[in-house]
């Protein structure tokens, strides 16, 4: 290792095939760890404790700040430079309640090494100190756009902030931990409170910065198969060396423990035709000793499974049976100091309160007394073993998510980075415990004796939002008001000023200054397919070959065609309810254990491919993943789920669907952006307008009537769910989709047959589904502080064709023309679009502030494209951002399931790589022979928005109906 540092420890992580190394720069004291190990997915951040003072939100918008220019690198936006020329697999920043992230990974060297040199360049050396416009752009400013005109907020992170507050959860979450731990930094709003957002100065802001942005409070992380020795040097010589080491006071005291437990009080926004009965949510919060505890760590994770979290878990099922609420949840944060874990009754009754308690605390005390049932134990044991071994996290690198969690002791202790990572010795010593009363000593010593807990009520109030909007407006007001005649004139100026430095692009000197791989860096062919064909039992097998490690991922797939439309959203409702209710040989709770026992787990979904213009594929899928020689009791389960399941437990039925209305209902405030252009999209697209039957806002409508009218829909639910079995169970609807490597399909031969045994009788299949669509133009109004918009349309229909230069276009529309009009200049969150092959396309925001000038931005998109003028460099970037968004690395059941659906979309390695080809050789002219599409687009004039019923109300000459859906 370089010289400049001091190796404190060294150990192998059998965890991660490598070996760990703990490091102190000796200059700067900065601190350092390595894994090394032969993941090619190369991983670096750096984190710097940043505990807040203030509910200012000065961490968060700091984060964002940095990463707009610096020393080296000063154009304006080096964080989309990078996004749009690089073949990275992550990178982002993130800010947490005491701590500010930078994480960059990536499969290129070259393209690693750029990453980590801006990065590092963008925290230390940020052009903030240069440039006071970056925090009002990244965090707040007055807007002022005349004289006459009202004074108003605006920022990027004033607005994301604005949507946070705006779902209850979120805002139920804040309050907790706030209740909790006052006296620390956390209980402090480090994203920032709105309220509070524009009291941060720019010298707070700069203040924030030069005290915590120093290689003496740093934390840095190397992952992966690298010179780590080479990246070492670097950093020292390009960065730490020029600092000296510094005392910095970034710690803090704990909570001290409560002498009895608090109650607190609060309200949450409704919309004004919303209901306020049964709105209201409860939550029983407690402080969990330390992070620092590894076995308490992952030993409460297994105890909240074991109490609330599996299918039947004792305690939720008490509060669901006396009927708490819509739904149970429960929340185990143990990546601060102090750990907090809360349960959590959404949508209750406000007279429940005590209610809630007593049988919380009333169960809790019955099962430390009796002891918790040792499968129950096991099966939970047996989750989490599978679930680290596996060590899937879908999109985010392994050593991305491993960094991350190190920081859950890191931060604590300079010399126990790895103690949450060295899982394997932890599971045996809690194994060990299973006999001793260890998980029943937890909830005495947590849960009933321990006094460091809260009572948090959160209770609906319509029109609070608008009350929230006038207490601001009157605000600014007052302050416009005590202005003088030239000091509103100034306000105006400086508008324009921030306007007129957003509109300014970065010159040719300073872009160039990012490094930049070339177009030779990269793969120029797809990754293969793999669908080997073969049968089971006159089914058809598609055998996915990739090495999985002796796991096996089965799917049974059974195309949907032919279930007429008013049976799908009891399809859908039956995939949310097969594994969660009880069959002929098990409790659903039995079933849950057995499960978690014997596989890795099982789940139905349904999915919805789009084939052609206005043409789409439905299926219903049955999934497992178990170890080769589980896979006879796999399926035994599999069978158990499809065949035995009991579909008319009145009582049962109704907790789910109450479940699954709370759960809709937090999808459509939290993520409205994908619920308003699918929206839009279904005004035109039968394949959206079968998603929104399955999981939009339709079925939305469809559970909500099912919940508050369950008596008189009970019969019809029940009837529809065994019909939509029926129907979907057939043989002659069946594909098997097997990944795995080490063992041929054949090797579950028995097995699949038997199942086939239980299957329908196959009839006679009716006509191809049909959906009608109905252009409509919705705007939904709710109590949110924030609108998503969205326009959408079908190219195709307007004779156009597909080509992959559209994705290079998006790229372009992501990170430059939507970038700037919509999130730079117009304050949103977040911005996206996307052109299918199939000709559905769609522009939508994300927590914006603005309604009617975004669709002016959607309006002008054509314009933009058809005047595009870019050199030789830009055009080389776009297309390698384009690459990189489309090679991201996929664990062996990603690369399998890619491969089932590009079977049934028809799609060949050919089609493939006629794609990937176009993307490489995209020109300047191709992009703006995508003019034609962009129009044909948003002059289709399909709107949907979710967002502020104020904001809606101004603007509803957009839509053509105006609803209150929540």
């Amino acid at each position: 290792m370089n010289n400049k540092y001091t190796i404190i420890k060294q150990e192998s992580i059998e965890e991660l095939n490598g070996t760990g190394y703990i490091l102190k720069h000796d200059k700067t004291g900065a601190r350092v760890v390595v894994i090394s190990n032969e993941d090619d997915n190369k991983v670096f951040q750096i984190g710097f404790r940043t505990p807040p003072k203030d509910d200012t939100g000065v961490p968060h918008i700091l984060e964002h700040s940095v990463l707009c220019g610096s020393r080296e690198f000063p154009m304006k936006d080096p964080f989309v430079e990078l996004v749009k020329g690089s073949l990275n697999t992550f990178l982002n920043a993130m800010t947490y309640p005491d701590k500010t992230v930078y994480p960059v990974a990536s499969q290129n060297d070259k393209d690693f090494f750029n990453l980590v040199h801006v990065y590092l360049d963008a925290v230390f050396y940020p052009n903030i100190y240069k440039k006071p416009e970056i925090l009002k752009q990244e965090g707040w400013h007055y807007d002022l756009l005349s004289e006459d005109a009202p004074l108003t907020y605006n920022g990027v992170v004033f607005n994301e902030m604005k949507g946070v507050f705006s779902s209850p959860d979120q805002q139920l979450a804040r309050i907790i931990q706030k209740s909790l731990l006052e006296d620390t930094p956390y209980g402090f709003e480090s994203g920032g409170d709105p309220k509070a957002i524009p009291d941060l100065t720019y010298e707070m802001f700069l203040d924030f910065h030069k005290t915590y942005y120093h290689p003496s409070n740093s934390y840095i992380y190397l992952y992966g198969d690298m010179d780590v020795d080479e990246y070492l040097t670097f950093i020292d010589e390009h960065y730490l060396k020029d600092f000296d080491k510094k005392q910095i006071d970034s710690s803090w005291e704990k909570q001290e423990p409560f002498t009895e437990v608090k109650r607190v009080e609060e309200y949450y926004p409704v919309g004004e035709n919303d209901s306020e009965e049964e709105k209201t949510y409860l939550s029983y919060n407690a402080v969990i000793g330390d992070s620092l505890d590894a076995k308490l760590y992952l030993g409460f994770e297994i105890l909240n499974r074991v109490l609330f979290d599996a299918p039947g878990a004792p305690v939720k099922k008490a509060l669901m049976d006396a009927q708490i609420g819509k739904d149970i949840q429960s929340s185990y944060d143990n990546g601060i100091m102090q750990p907090v874990f809360s349960v959590i009754a959404q949508e209750a009754r406000d007279d429940q309160e005590d209610e809630f308690v007593k049988i919380l605390e009333k169960n809790l005390a019955k099962i430390a007394k009796e002891g918790i049932p040792r499968r129950n134990l096991l099966a939970a044991f047996n989750y989490y073993e599978f679930k680290y071994r596996e060590a899937n996290f879908g999109r985010f690198p392994k050593g991305l998510m491993y960094g991350l969690q190190m920081y859950d002791s890191w931060l604590y202790d300079d010399e126990k980075p790895f103690i949450h990572i060295k899982t394997n010795e932890i599971f045996k010593q809690l194994r060990e415990e299973i006999e001793n009363g260890y998980f029943e000593n937890l909830i005495k010593e947590y849960l009933i004796d321990n006094n460091h807990k809260t009572i948090v009520v959160m209770k609906p109030k319509k029109g609070l939002q608008k009350i929230k909007d006038q207490e601001e407006a009157d605000k600014l007001k007052a302050y416009k008001d005590s202005l003088s005649e030239e000091e509103v004139k100034k306000l105006v100026e400086e508008t324009k000023q921030l306007k007129a430095s957003q509109e300014e692009a970065s010159t040719k000197e300073e872009l160039e200054k990012i490094p930049v791989i070339d177009i030779e860096d990269i793969r120029k062919d797809v990754k293969p397919l793999s669908n080997v064909e073969s049968e089971l039992g006159g089914v058809k097998v598609l055998w996915h070959q990739y090495f999985t490690n002796k796991i096996a991922y089965v799917k049974l797939a059974f195309d949907m065609s032919h279930v007429p439309m008013d049976l799908v959203p009891y399809a859908s409702f039956l995939a949310e309810i097969l594994t969660i209710v009880d069959t002929t040989h098990y409790s659903y709770q039995e079933l849950g254990n057995e499960i978690s026992i014997e596989t890795g787990g099982i789940s139905a979904t349904m999915d919805v491919m789009p084939t052609d213009v206005h043409e789409f594929l439905p299926m219903f899928i049955l999934k497992t993943k178990c170890f080769y020689s589980n896979i006879e009791k796999a399926f035994d389960l599999l069978k158990e789920v499809a065949f035995e399941s009991k579909l008319d437990n009145k009582k049962r039925l109704k907790e789910i669907i109450g479940q699954i209305y709370t759960n809709l209902k937090i999808t459509l405030t939290e993520t409205g952006h994908k619920s308003a252009a699918n929206r839009a999209m279904s005004y035109f697209s039968e394949y959206a307008a079968y998603r929104e039957a399955i999981q939009g806002i339709t079925m939305y409508e469809t559970v909500k009537k099912w919940y508050e009218d369950f008596d008189e829909e009970y019969d019809n639910i029940v009837n529809g769910l065994k019909e939509a079995a029926k129907m979907i169970f057939e043989k002659q609807n069946m594909t098997i989709s097997y990944t795995g490597k080490e063992e041929a399909p054949e090797f579950m031969k028995a097995e699949v047959e038997s199942f086939i045994e239980g299957l329908y009788e196959d009839q006679k299949q009716g006509e191809k589904v049909k959906v009608t669509c109905t252009k409509s133009n919705e705007g939904f109004a709710t109590a949110g502080g924030v609108q998503y918009v969205a326009c959408a349309g079908n190219f195709k229909d307007a004779g156009l064709e597909y080509t992959g230069a559209l994705k290079v276009l998006q790229m372009i529309f992501a990170y430059e023309y939507l970038w700037i009009q919509i999130r730079v200049k117009g304050g949103a969150y977040g911005c996206m679009c996307s052109f299918s092959d199939q000709g559905d396309s769609m522009f939508v925001t994300y927590r914006d502030p603005n309604l009617s000038e975004s669709y002016k931005v959607y309006d002008e998109a054509a314009d933009y494209v058809a005047d595009f003028d870019a050199d030789d460099r830009d055009m080389k970037k776009y297309i390698i951002g384009t690459i990189g968004s489309m090679d991201m690395p996929m664990e062996a059941v990603d690369m399998g399931a890619r491969s089932f659906h590009a079977y049934f979309l028809g799609k060949t390695e050919a089609d493939l790589q006629k794609v990937r080809d176009q993307v490489l050789s995209c020109t300047q002219e191709d992009i703006r022979a995508l003019a034609p599409i962009v129009k044909a687009v948003v002059e289709a004039g399909n709107r949907c928005c979710i967002g502020n019923e104020e904001k809606i109300d101004q603007n509803k000459e957009y839509f053509d109906e105006v609803k209150h859906v929540l």
